[in-house]
C-alpha cells in the first residue's frame, strides 16, 4: 500500500473503502475497496475531503484488514454463532441459537493487548438470544503484518487450548422441583407470594415444574421432600423460605441432610446474601441442582436468583470461586425503572 495524491491516482485500485458522511442524509462508502479510480472520480473524491488516498501494492509480508479480520473471525466463532460480512475489517458475531454465553477473559485481554487489532463483546456469563450481537472485531489500519497475526493466532489458542475465545452453551430442557417452606404460609396464617415470582422467572427457559410441596419449618420433612423430588426426575430444586439465621430457619439444614455436596451459603450480592446453592449427585452419575432462595427473591426485582438461573438453565457448573467473584457489580441499585440485564448488576470480573 502506498499513499498518492488524489488528482495523480487515475488507474490505481482504492486500498479500502471510501465512506461519504453527510448528517441526517447518508454514512456509506461512495467508492468500494477494489475500485479503479477513473478521471470522473477525481471530483467526488476531493468533494468528501481525500486529497490523499492509499492504494494497493502487493507485499507478502502485509494483509489487507479484510484478510486479517478473518483470523479474528477464526479465534471467536464457535458453535451457534453466525459471522456477518466483512466490511471495512469489521466483522460482528451473533448467536443463532438461545442459551448462555462464556468468554475466555484471559484470551480476550490477550489479544486486545497486541494494539492494531481489537473485540469487543457483552457480557459473558448472561444469556443470549437468537439473533444477539456476541461481539464485534476490527482490524485498526489498513494493513497488518502477516507475522503480528500469526502470533495472536498461535498464543491465543495456547491460551484456549485450541478453542474459540465465545462459546454458547444452549439452554436445555429442565425438571423442576418447587420446595415452599414457612409455618406461616403451611398454616395458612399469610398467602404464598414466593411461588409465583419463581414460576414467573421459570417461564423464560424450557422447563416443567413437577413437583410443588409447602411444609412447616420441619428440617426432616424438608430433606424427605427434596430427596422425593429427585427420585421423581427433579433436577433443579428451588427451596424458598428458611434461608435466614433464626430459630425457625431449618432449609440449609435440610439441604444439607440430604447429603448434596454445598457450594456455599452466602454471596456477596444484594439483595441475595443468604442465597445457597447445592449439587447433590445421583447414582447413575446425574446432578441435581438445589438452590435455597432468601426473602429477597420474593419482593425484590432483581437478586442473586436471577444471576444464577440462566447459568443453571444452561447446565453451566458454578464453583465457589465463580460466587466470590460476583462481590464488584454485585449490588443492585434498585433503580425506580429497572433496565436489568442492560446495567452493572452481576457484570464484575
Amino acid at each position: 500500500m502506498k499513499l498518492i495524491k488524489t488528482v495523480d491516482s487515475v488507474g490505481c485500485v482504492l486500498a479500502h473503502d471510501m465512506t461519504q458522511i453527510i448528517k441526517g442524509v447518508t454514512k456509506d462508502a461512495v467508492f468500494r475497496k477494489g475500485h479503479v479510480v477513473t478521471e470522473e472520480d477525481i471530483p467526488v473524491l476531493l468533494s468528501i475531503g481525500k486529497d490523499s488516498l492509499y492504494v494497493w501494492e502487493n507485499d507478502e509480508n502485509m494483509m489487507h484488514e479484510d484478510e486479517a479480520v478473518k483470523v479474528l473471525v477464526e479465534l471467536c466463532q464457535n458453535d451457534y454463532m453466525k459471522a456477518g460480512n466483512v466490511k471495512e475489517g469489521k466483522v460482528e458475531l451473533s448467536a443463532s441459537v438461545d442459551g448462555l454465553l462464556k468468554i475466555n477473559r484471559e484470551a480476550l485481554k490477550l489479544v486486545n493487548s497486541y494494539g492494531q487489532l481489537m473485540i469487543a463483546s457483552r457480557h459473558g456469563n448472561f444469556a443470549v438470544k437468537t439473533g444477539d450481537k456476541i461481539c464485534g472485531t476490527r482490524i485498526i489500519p489498513l494493513v497488518i503484518e502477516k507475522e503480528k497475526m500469526e502470533d495472536v493466532k498461535k498464543k491465543t489458542f495456547a491460551t484456549t487450548n485450541n478453542e474459540p475465545i465465545f462459546k454458547i452453551l444452549p439452554f436445555t430442557h429442565h425438571q423442576v422441583g418447587i420446595l415452599t417452606t414457612g409455618n406461616e404460609v403451611y398454616y395458612k396464617r399469610i398467602e404464598d407470594t414466593f411461588t409465583p415470582v419463581i414460576l414467573d422467572k421459570l417461564s423464560e427457559f424450557d422447563c416443567d415444574v413437577i413437583a410443588h410441596d409447602t411444609l412447616n419449618d420441619d428440617d426432616q420433612k424438608e430433606t424427605q421432600s427434596i430427596l422425593k423430588m429427585i427420585d421423581q426426575g427433579a433436577d433443579v430444586i428451588i427451596c424458598t423460605g428458611g434461608m435466614s439465621v433464626d430459630p425457625d430457619d431449618k432449609t440449609p439444614l435440610a439441604i444439607k441432610n440430604t447429603g448434596a455436596d454445598i457450594v456455599s451459603y452466602g454471596s456477596p450480592v444484594l439483595p441475595g446474601a443468604m442465597f445457597l446453592l447445592a449439587y447433590y449427585h445421583k447414582d447413575n452419575g446425574e446432578t441435581v441442582t438445589i438452590m435455597g432462595l432468601p426473602g429477597c427473591a420474593m419482593y425484590n426485582k432483581r437478586t442473586i436468583f436471577d444471576l444464577i438461573l440462566p447459568r443453571v438453565m444452561a447446565n453451566d457448573v458454578v464453583s465457589t470461586e465463580d460466587l466470590y467473584s460476583l462481590g464488584e457489580g454485585g449490588l443492585c441499585l434498585n433503580c425506580q425503572v429497572c433496565t436489568f440485564p442492560n446495567c452493572g448488576f452481576g457484570k464484575g470480573k
